[in-house]
């Protein structure tokens, strides 16, 4: 042991030397990567020689990279170094090099935080200088810089070089100065009142031919009256008209804001109703707007229409149908990421309206062979969605070649919707479980073949019919399944649901292979499931008993333990109750029913539950602990003499998770997962006081 200890020991050490060479030559690549902070401070003594300055603005450069570069290493520079490099950095303000001043600006933005604030105030003479200057990128870089570092007590002083700057006719200088505002607006209360001022300016710069710039108005103006219903209504009124606006992203911009309105409308109840079309003043000024953006020349501003259509609360299906028809256009676009926008966008549709959905039916048949899985994917779960009973068979025709083809999380998505178009169409349940249980038989992953367990199972208990046909399948997937979950999981269904089928007794010879075959864990199962089987058919029991008996010289001490415990009971039940076979010549109605007579101990044992789960057993008995006098009182402990517990709601976080990574296919199709936490059970603590202990048992 102690050579196979030193021998990996030894590998580990060899591991460790391989993979520090290869980081060794990987920061032999950066040239920041050795740096020492003492040198780099040294270094930027340079800054103070305004000679050295003008002369080399270069070497400038390289050392307040240097300085970032342990910035965002985490060799923060504080404190009084702090406070000589930020005055150093300040010096280079008398450079004309352009790159050197930009580097100035993202210094100064990047440390301002770790530096005093006193310091901070020196700088703001120089920013504002470059702010009144006739460099455009000087005044730009000054403006966002100063904005950054200054707070609601020194905006009121810069505020009319800010206003100066929003209508200023370079759209470098306004777009700089829109995009401050909008930080400025999420830094706090105070300034955010100051920017309101502002409302005349920002309306003049939505009028500049730069489309930036007004993207970037546009933003700051549904900030500004964002708390406006009335304003942000004026928004939509005003500037939905035709050639208002220039710039696409301004209009998606708008259309969102336009969605959102009609949303709020639909929530506070002012639509009556009646449809978003028959509703308020806002409502339809609104919806027409939306419905004119789906003919817009931009195909970003089209498609964020027809999202904002399609998502309208309360929406009608004839309402959709100009946004569907522009949706479908997209469909062919040869771009990727159009293409899976749209899609995305008509899965969701199809969950409420599959039937507006369905006449895109024929695309979707074409972008099951996309090249792009995501995107094929969602097609396929979207035409099982919209399809009609009869196009059934030819869909899993088509289904079968594609599945074969893509990764597992893919495959999961597609047996859910599988399991959403049984429920849609009972009649074809023999064809879609078939179909599932091909796949069992497949390659595949312990989480595919889950999901297809959990979907024939739910689809067990949804549609009855399902029953014996789904167990037929699962029985033949243990066969050769190598996933131990899954073959309890599907031994213990049969145990709850194979007796009660109309030929219960097919199912043995299943069961009882996985006694001979299996590991210790499914063969335990195996003889709990056959125990189920005597209890309820009265007329397998002498077959599963000579089977059980086969078990008590199993190797595993679980699996002896259940087969004995099941013999003891139905050697003593058989005794108890005989079963006397019905004549062969009997009729069918003159047969009795194949069930376990009313005071039979195997069925109590085997089918009768606890009267309580096994968690409120568990605190039952902690409270029976906990009450002083219990363990010496001489009456007979019983399960109606146990305290009474309550079941204690406690809230869980539920975590949603997408099988398919960005696919979200409408609401989440992904099971949610509850974090289970221990209960607190207060009757302890009440049964804990002497002078209550007697009281509610």
């Amino acid at each position: 042991d102690v050579a196979k200890m030193e021998e990996m020991v030894k590998d580990i050490q060899d591991l460790v030397d391989i993979f520090k060479d290869d980081d060794d030559a990987l920061y032999e690549q950066h040239p920041y990567a050795n740096l020492e902070k003492a040198a780099v401070l040294q270094n930027a003594r340079i800054f103070h020689d305004s000679i050295a300055v003008r002369e080399n603005p270069r070497k400038c450069c390289l050392i307040i990279a240097k300085l970032l570069s342990l910035q965002n290493a985490g060799k923060f520079i504080g404190g009084q170094d702090a406070t000589e490099i930020f005055f150093g950095v300040t010096k280079l303000f008398v450079s004309k090099d352009a790159s050197l001043r930009r580097m100035v600006y993202l210094f100064i933005k990047e440390v301002y935080e770790s530096c005093d604030k006193d310091d901070v105030i020196i700088v703001t003479s120089s920013l504002t200088k470059d702010m009144t200057c006739d460099i455009n990128l000087y005044r730009a870089n000054a403006l966002r810089v100063l904005c950054r570092i200054v707070d609601s007590a020194m905006l009121g002083a810069i505020e009319r070089y800010i206003k100066q700057a929003i209508v200023d006719k370079s759209p470098q200088v306004s777009s700089s100065a829109l995009v401050s505002s909008l930080h400025l607006f999420d830094s706090s209360p105070d300034s955010a009142s100051i920017v309101r001022r502002w409302i005349s300016e920002t309306q003049e710069a939505l009028k500049s031919p730069n489309r930036m710039v007004q993207f970037h108005a546009m933003q700051l103006l549904y900030q500004i009256k964002s708390h406006d219903r009335l304003g942000v209504s004026k928004i939509v009124s005003q500037y939905s008209q035709k050639k208002a606006l220039r710039s696409p992203l301004a209009l998606v911009c708008l259309v969102r804001y336009t969605s959102k309105l009609l949303h709020d409308e639909v929530v506070s109840g002012r639509t009556s109703g009646v449809g978003i079309q028959n509703g308020s003043q806002i409502c339809r000024t609104g919806f027409q707007f939306l419905e004119s953006s789906l003919q817009h020349k931009s195909h970003m501003v089209a498609f964020e229409a027809s999202r904002a259509i399609c998502f309208l609360p309360g929406v009608e299906p004839q309402d959709l149908t100009a946004a569907i028809n522009t949706l479908s256009r997209f469909l062919t676009s040869p771009k990727p990421t159009t293409r899976f926008a749209t899609m995305k966008t008509l899965a969701a549709v199809a969950v409420n309206n599959p039937r507006a959905v369905s006449k895109c039916n024929e695309e979707f048949e074409k972008l099951m062979n996309d090249n792009h899985k995501s995107i094929s994917t969602l097609a396929i779960t979207t035409l099982l969605k919209t399809g009609s009973e009869n196009s059934v068979d030819r869909i899993l025709r088509q289904i079968s070649s594609f599945l074969s083809k893509i990764a597992d999380e893919y495959k999961i998505t597609v047996v859910r919707s599988l399991q959403q178009l049984c429920l849609t169409y009972p009649s074809k349940h023999h064809i879609i479980v078939g179909f599932l249980s091909s796949f069992l038989r497949e390659e595949g992953g312990f989480e595919f073949k889950r999901s297809i367990v959990n979907v024939i199972i739910g689809l067990i208990r949804a549609v009855p019919e399902t029953t014996e046909s789904s167990l037929l399948h699962l029985c033949e997937f243990i066969e050769d399944c190598e996933f131990t979950m899954l073959s309890t999981q599907i031994l213990h269904l049969l145990g709850e649901l194979g007796p009660g089928t109309s030929a219960p007794a097919r199912y043995i010879r299943f069961i009882y292979n996985r006694v001979i075959l299996e590991n210790s864990a499914v063969r335990a199962a195996s003889v709990s499931a056959l125990a189920k089987f005597a209890a309820r058919c009265p007329s397998l029991r002498s077959s599963i008993m000579t089977l059980m008996k086969r078990s008590l010289v199993d190797e595993d001490d679980e699996t002896r333990d259940r087969a004995a415990l099941v013999v003891a009971l139905l050697e003593e039940a058989m005794a108890q109750n005989p079963y006397v076979p019905p004549p062969e010549d009997a009729e069918a109605e003159d047969i009795p029913p194949d069930a376990p007579a009313d005071d039979d101990l195997a069925a109590f044992v085997f089918l009768d539950g606890l009267p309580m789960s096994f968690d409120k057993l568990e605190r039952s008995l902690q409270a029976y602990v906990a009450t002083p006098n219990a363990m010496e009182s001489l009456e007979l402990l019983t399960l109606s003499t146990l305290p009474i517990v309550e079941d204690i709601e406690v809230p869980t976080k539920k975590s949603i998770s997408d099988g398919v990574g960005i696919i979200t296919d409408g609401p989440s199709l992904i099971p949610e997962v509850e974090k289970k936490r221990e209960k607190v059970d207060p009757a302890s603590v009440i049964y804990a006081i002497p002078e209550l202990a007697s009281l509610g048992r």
